[in-house]
């Protein structure tokens, strides 16, 4: 059975090869990854070969809107390190054309990638029992996106898709848009295993691990070039609309070794085999971003690994502040601090830090930690949420995409089983 399946996904793929060969698109084969703020305000990329990413504007949770903070920064990293950056929207619409149209009136103005380039609708959870109604409403959503001028696709899972949606009307309206999701296990996974590929009519990409690395991050491949849209020859074609993330990330591509300074965003390129000191770079080291925190000769020194590392071994993700808002301070977390001192000399609460730094445990600093605060209005947007009757931490966390700890912690509840209808809490 196994040598089947493997041998039907072997065609399946060489089919969509081969419709993709008129015209031929430089981007079939390309792996890439998909970001939500859980990838932090740069994102990160697993491989060197890694072509794109995908990443999330926010969604709709059945009404209740969520926007993501890091989208812009994210979509300016991938620009700045000359990838293909395209947007997905969380659409748990069910089978409501009314809250679809919500959620489209709110994200289309809002996409900062390029025009024609990918606008793929999140339904993985929230259906409604009427597989049509739900049909309707992805149909709806991927209109919309079309006529705004961007290229519609539709992401989720095999078994759910054929339980929830008449995946075939889909299909047949917008050939091929599918990005479908399929994963034998859960060890890191380089490169996709055909042998598991999710048999459909429609499906451009594949989304073949959510282990694309040690720790997690999700890998696909484009099976048509369906990730070239919006781009020509690697590079974004000019919008019709205003997208400053894309701008940004255009200016940080084009910053060169000699004009790295302090304050800016870099990642440690792939290429990079040594720090300064003649130590072995770890690959887990170079999936992340830095704030260079001291400029000195032809070497940075950057935060959280607190190394020295040669300024023509990273790329700048921005120009130096260009995507927050206010003062960002810095501390390096000396023996015997606490969070509450460190807020106290910045006129904060240990709160707020616990947010803008995404502690879990306010309570779990180390020496040698970097801990930021964006003065004035944060660098990602603070957003409420007013507890409801029957409300839980654990149904509110899941609703909102966060986790109990954090909510905890941001909002100082002492016993989490303890909270009331009206509350507000911060996340």
């Amino acid at each position: 059975m196994k040598k089947v399946i493997k041998k039907a996904a072997i065609g399946m793929v060489a089919f969509f090869v081969v419709a993709a060969s008129g015209p031929v698109f430089a981007a079939v084969g390309d792996q890439g990854v998909d970001w939500s703020k859980y990838n932090g305000d740069y994102g990160n990329f697993g491989y060197d070969h890694d072509k794109f990413t995908i990443a999330q504007i926010g969604g709709t949770y059945g009404g209740s809107f969520v926007d993501q903070a890091t989208y812009s920064t994210q979509v300016a990293s991938a620009i700045a390190q000359g990838k293909r950056a395209h947007t997905y929207i969380w659409y748990q619409v069910g089978g409501s054309q009314a809250i679809a149209k919500a959620a489209l009136d709110r994200y289309l103005p809002k996409i900062q990638t390029p025009k024609n380039s990918i606008v793929a609708l999140d339904y993985e959870s929230g259906a409604s029992g009427d597989k049509q109604a739900n049909t309707d409403a992805i149909l709806y959503g991927m209109r919309r996106v079309k006529a705004a001028g961007y290229t519609p696709m539709y992401y989720s899972y095999k078994p759910y898709t054929l339980a929830n949606v008449n995946y075939k009307q889909i299909i047949k309206e917008f050939p091929n848009s599918l990005w479908i999701a399929a994963y034998p296990n859960y060890e890191v996974t380089p490169v996709p295993n055909y042998s598991f590929f999710p048999s459909m009519d429609g499906i451009s990409v594949f989304q073949f691990t959510s282990t694309y690395v040690a720790g997690g991050l999700d890998g696909n491949v484009d099976l048509t070039g369906i990730t070239d849209k919006g781009y020509e020859g690697g590079n974004a074609t000019k919008p019709d609309t205003d997208t400053p993330a894309t701008d940004d990330g255009k200016d940080a591509n084009e910053v060169t070794p000699s004009e790295i300074q302090e304050g800016m965003t870099v990642t440690i390129k792939f290429s990079a085999t040594n720090y300064s000191t003649g130590q072995e770079i770890p690959k887990w080291v170079k999936e992340n971003s830095y704030k260079v925190l001291q400029k000195s000769g032809n070497k940075v020194l950057l935060d959280n690994i607190m190394s020295w590392v040669a300024a023509s071994d990273v790329q700048a993700l921005d120009t130096g502040g260009n995507n927050s808002t206010g003062n960002t301070q810095t501390h390096i977390v000396q023996s015997g601090d606490t969070l509450s001192g460190i807020a106290s000399n910045w006129g904060t609460n240990w709160q707020e830090l616990a947010r803008q730094n995404s502690l879990s445990n306010p309570n779990m600093i180390y020496s040698g930690q970097v801990i930021r605060f964006t003065g004035g209005q944060s660098g990602a947007t603070a957003r409420t949420y007013t507890v409801r009757s029957g409300d839980n931490l654990s149904s509110i966390a899941s609703r909102l995409g966060t986790t109990v700890q954090s909510l905890v912690s941001m909002n100082g509840i002492s016993n989490p089983n303890l909270i009331y209808a009206g509350q507000t809490l911060n996340y």
